[in-house]
């Protein structure tokens, strides 16, 4: 599958519309970025089931202060429209794909109880 490229317009309709989806947020004169950038497209590659997306911190600077984006490469994984990790810093290929297989082993029912619980505490 092919990584997406985000932007104000497409943002929430890609997290709305897919369960799982991992952001990059990166720029094009970091020299981390890009290093981690074909890892980046070969997981995009081998995890057809996972929307993989990059976000410009250049040209996106909304979304990168929406999301407090203080250094790059950082990595954001959304599961069914929950932030479930956030981390600066490129990581090689095996790691990755470890990130990427316990993203996927997190109980999500569990989650959204966790968070229905905290917004009845605060209601």
């Amino acid at each position: 599958m092919a990584v997406l490229e985000l932007n104000e317009e497409n943002f929430e309709d890609t997290i709305l519309a897919n369960d799982f989806v991992v952001l990059d947020f990166w720029a094009p004169w970091c020299g981390p970025c890009r290093g981690f950038a074909p890892v980046f497209e070969a997981a995009a590659e081998k995890y057809a089931d996972i929307t993989f997306a990059k976000i410009n911190t250049e040209e996106q600077q909304a979304l990168a202060a929406h999301f407090q984006i203080r250094s790059i490469p950082t990595l954001m994984i959304f599961r069914e429209k929950v932030i479930i990790y956030s981390q600066a810093g490129a990581l090689p290929a095996g790691a990755f794909d470890d990130l990427l297989s316990r993203a996927r082993e997190v109980d999500m029912a569990k989650v959204h109880e966790e968070i229905a619980k905290e917004a009845q505490a605060e209601g």
